[in-house]
C-alpha cells in the first residue's frame, strides 16, 4: 500500500513537471492550452492528498477558480484566431490573455483566491503555487505583452502586496502576499530580458524553498508562534537572513536583481517608475523589519512556553544555503565595477 501511494505522487510530480515543458515547448496555441489543463488535473490530486479538511477546501477553491481563467485564454486565443482580422480588436483580446494568465499565477487585481489557497496547503504545495506554478503562465503571456496595462498591473502588484502583508498573522498568508510583491518585481523583469528573469526567479525560488522547509520543520503556522517558542540564535540568525534577501534589503543576494531592474529604468529615464518601485519596496521592507526585530528583542524567558530542538541533519544545509545571501555584497560589488 505504501508504495502504490509513492508510485502514484510520483506519477503526479512527472505529470506535473511534463504538463509545463509541454506549454513551453508547443508550435501551437492548442497545446499550450493542453499542458495548463494537464498541469490543473495533476496538481489538484497533489494538494487534496491528505487526510486534513483545509486541504480539500484548497483543492475545491483551487478547482473553481484555475478552470475560469483556463476557459478565458482559450477564448481569447479562438477570438484573435478567428475575428481579430476583421474586427481589429487585437488589444482587447491580448489584454484578455495577460488577464487570464495572471489570474491562475494569483497576480493582483485577480489574487482575491491566492492567499486563502495558501492558506489551507501544506508547505510543499506552497512552494510549488508560489513558484513553479508562475513559470507557464509567465512564459504565455510573454508572447501577448500589452505595456501600457502590463505596467499598470507591475504597480499594483507590488502595491497589494506590499500593503496586504503588514497585518496579517498568518506566515503563510504572509508569504503569499510577499509572493505578489516579488510577482510584480518578476513581470517587470520578464518585460527587460527573459535572463533576468529567469535569474530573479531562480533567486526567489531558492529563498522560498529555504522559508517553506523551516516552517515545515519547526511546525510553525502563525506569527505568534515564533514569540511562544524559544529559538536560539542560529535559527534567529538564519530566518533573518532569508527575509531580509526576500525583501531586497542590500547587500544581501535578493537585492542584486532588483538593483539591476532599477538600474535599466533609470537608463530608460523612467524616473517616477523608479521612485515609485523603491517606496513600494520600502513598505515591504517596513513589515519584514518590524516581525523580525520584535520577534528578536522579546528574549525573556517568562514569554517562553517551549523549547525547539530540532535535530535534522538537513538544517545545517539549509543554514548553509541561506549564508549564500550573505554574498550579496561580493555580487553587487562585482557588478558595479
Amino acid at each position: 500500500m505504501y508504495f502504490f501511494i509513492n508510485s502514484n505522487l510520483m506519477f503526479l510530480f512527472f505529470m506535473f513537471i511534463f504538463s509545463t515543458l509541454m506549454s513551453k515547448t508547443s508550435n501551437s496555441w492548442m497545446g499550450c492550452w493542453m499542458g495548463l489543463e494537464i498541469n490543473l488535473l495533476s496538481f489538484i490530486p497533489l494538494i487534496s492528498n491528505s487526510n486534513n479538511l483545509l486541504n480539500w477546501e484548497a483543492s475545491l477553491k483551487y478547482f473553481l477558480s484555475e478552470p475560469i481563467a483556463t476557459i478565458n485564454f482559450l477564448f481569447s486565443i479562438l477570438v484573435i484566431l478567428l475575428l481579430v482580422k476583421k474586427f481589429q480588436i487585437y488589444f482587447f483580446f491580448t489584454t484578455l490573455i495577460n488577464s487570464s494568465m495572471m489570474m491562475k499565477m494569483g497576480s493582483a487585481p485577480f489574487h482575491f483566491w491566492f492567499p486563502n489557497i495558501v492558506e489551507g496547503m501544506t508547505s510543499l504545495n506552497c512552494f510549488i503555487l508560489m513558484s513553479w506554478q508562475k513559470i507557464t503562465p509567465m512564459i504565455l503571456m510573454s508572447y501577448y505583452i500589452n505595456n501600457n496595462f502590463m505596467m499598470l498591473i507591475i504597480l499594483i502588484n507590488s502595491l497589494i502586496g506590499a500593503i496586504g502583508g503588514i497585518n496579517q498573522t498568518s506566515l503563510r498568508k504572509f508569504l503569499s502576499f510577499s509572493s505578489i510583491n516579488n510577482l510584480g518585481w518578476m513581470l517587470l523583469s520578464i518585460m527587460i530580458s527573459e535572463n533576468l528573469f529567469l535569474i530573479y526567479f531562480i533567486m526567489y525560488s531558492f529563498f522560498i524553498s529555504i522559508m517553506c522547509f523551516l516552517f515545515y520543520m519547526m511546525n510553525i503556522y502563525l506569527i505568534n508562534q515564533l514569540f511562544i517558542f524559544n529559538f536560539n540564535y542560529m535559527m534567529k540568525f538564519l530566518i533573518l537572513l532569508i527575509l531580509l534577501s526576500m525583501g531586497g534589503l542590500p547587500p544581501f543576494l535578493g537585492y542584486l536583481p532588483k538593483w539591476i531592474i532599477v538600474n535599466f529604468l533609470m537608463i530608460k529615464n523612467l524616473y517616477i517608475i523608479t521612485f515609485i518601485f523603491i517606496m513600494i519596496s520600502l513598505i515591504s521592507l517596513f513589515f519584514y523589519n518590524r516581525k523580525i526585530n520584535c520577534w528578536i528583542l522579546f528574549n525573556y524567558s517568562k514569554f517562553k512556553w517551549f523549547n525547539v530542538f530540532i535535530k535534522n541533519k538537513f538544517f545545517w544545509y539549509i543554514i548553509f544555503f541561506s549564508l549564500i545571501s550573505s554574498l550579496g555584497t561580493i555580487f553587487t560589488t562585482m557588478y558595479f565595477f
